[in-house]
């Protein structure tokens, strides 16, 4: 090495050992791309990277360990911040993941922080249907679906057999059996609080009893007649709404007969109890036991009535709203009523985009509110009884704060076909999946 050379690089080394190496790393992390780019080429050129700093000690050049700055598409880094103290500690990969998966869940974080909600995200499609599907029930315990459907059939959905591949993409779903004995529309579906058996009402009059399938049943199997465990008969028209109670294993039903009836169905004659037999209410439209009093039930009539039945006696106890005018066409028609789990309320569904609550003692009105654009179909709670669930022919799904009666989401689920769009909503007994059935022939199950 010449004279010249060796006095160069021993001033550089001067000079770079009388510097405190770690200020010299935050002055250039605290230099933005452009900054950088100002840097007369003197003191910063290329063939001295800002990562890479040589020193001499003892006659040797040593590498120090190159600091990696995070790529950030153009943007002025501030060393100290969390996301390059993670990318200069090595994280790599690491780092993202906290942000990838805020992709899949989002919560509103208020105050109190005990206090939190989860927002709803569409993740699976099941589009095995050929039309409409009208109602839907989970399986209690068991990640399942069983949907029903005016193409005559009901389909069992395991919401398992999808894995997801990519964060926050919505994925298709085969069903694993398809239910067949129904002549005619299925119309309303419910599924046993042990998750043994479902039962289903159709156009056809009938309600037929199924034994579940394991949820690990092999599609491709070949047809069990078993499954069919039997067949209800008493009504003499379309059956349009089902509901079952765990105690003595109960099934509700009404059709559009008239009549509302109470069935045992392992017993040789399954019909136990037969109401509203002269149509004094007029045509039941849905109906559900009552939560916090098994031996009640509730009714709901075209007429705009809503009734408290004694299923002991087979006497109607109370009347929770009084006859809507009939001027007015479907002023009062109510598509769905549910009980709240715990408390003494009942929750009714209007073809006026109405949502009313009553209280099951008094039989007065607690709360009224417009809840949708368009008729209001479907109602559901959720287990613990904080939050409703409505769907609607406008399109929508809502989610209600039952103690504030306001809408803390709203999902677009399905589209039209003839004016009608969303037929039933369900809330999973035990897990976090909600779900919806639409005349577009699909169902949707959110996460």
């Amino acid at each position: 090495m010449c004279k010249r050379r060796e006095d160069l690089f021993k001033n550089h080394c001067d000079y770079f050992s009388g510097v405190n190496r770690t200020k010299l790393h935050d002055m250039i992390a605290d230099l933005g791309d452009e900054e950088l780019s100002r840097i007369p080429p003197g003191i910063l050129s290329p063939a001295r990277s800002p990562t890479r700093i040589t020193d001499h000690e003892g006659g040797r050049a040593e590498e120090a360990e190159p600091i990696a700055f995070p790529s950030g598409g153009g943007k002025t880094f501030i060393m100290g911040s969390e996301d390059v103290l993670e990318s200069v500690l090595g994280l790599g990969e690491l780092a993202d993941l906290t942000v990838t998966n805020d992709s899949d869940y989002s919560y509103d974080m208020p105050s109190n922080k005990d206090a939190f909600r989860k927002t709803w995200n569409h993740k699976y499609t099941l589009r095995s249907h050929f039309d409409g599907v009208r109602a839907l029930a989970f399986h209690p315990v068991e990640p399942v679906l069983v949907t029903a459907s005016e193409d005559h059939t009901l389909k069992l959905w395991n919401l398992q057999k999808t894995v997801p591949a990519k964060k926050s993409a919505s994925f298709d779903v085969e069903p694993i059996y398809t239910f067949r004995a129904h002549m005619g529309p299925v119309l309303s579906l419910v599924v046993g609080s042990t998750g043994e058996h479902c039962y289903s009402g159709g156009i056809d009059s009938t309600i037929q009893w199924w034994n579940m399938l394991s949820p690990n049943v092999d599609p491709y199997d070949t047809y069990d007649p078993s499954v069919l465990a039997g067949t209800l008969v008493g009504h003499t028209d379309a059956v349009w709404s089902l509901a079952h109670s765990g105690v003595k294993d109960r099934l509700l039903s009404c059709s559009a007969d008239g009549t509302v009836r109470l069935w045992n169905p392992p017993e040789s004659v399954p019909c136990i109890g037969t109401y509203n037999g002269n149509k004094e209410h007029g045509i039941p439209t849905s109906v559900d036991f009552i939560g916090c009093e098994p031996a009640h039930a509730i009714a709901s009539f075209t007429s705009g009535c809503i009734v408290v039945y004694d299923l002991e006696t087979s006497q109607s106890l109370l009347q929770l709203s009084a006859p809507s005018d009939s001027s007015i066409p479907f002023s009062g028609h109510i598509n769905k009523v549910v009980s709240h789990p715990t408390l003494s309320v009942t929750i009714a569904a209007y073809e006026d985009r109405h949502i009313k609550f009553f209280d099951n003692k008094s039989g007065k009105t607690i709360h009224s509110m417009v809840a949708h654009l368009d008729a209001v179909t479907s109602l559901a709670v959720d287990p613990n009884g904080i939050y409703l669930m409505s769907g609607s022919h406008d399109s929508s799904i809502r989610l209600w704060n039952l103690d504030s009666k306001t809408c803390v989401q709203e999902i677009t689920a399905h589209r039209k076909k003839l004016d009608e769009s969303i037929y039933d909503v369900a809330f999973h007994p035990s897990k976090a999946f909600i779900a919806s059935a639409g005349a577009d022939a699909l169902a949707k199950v959110f996460v």
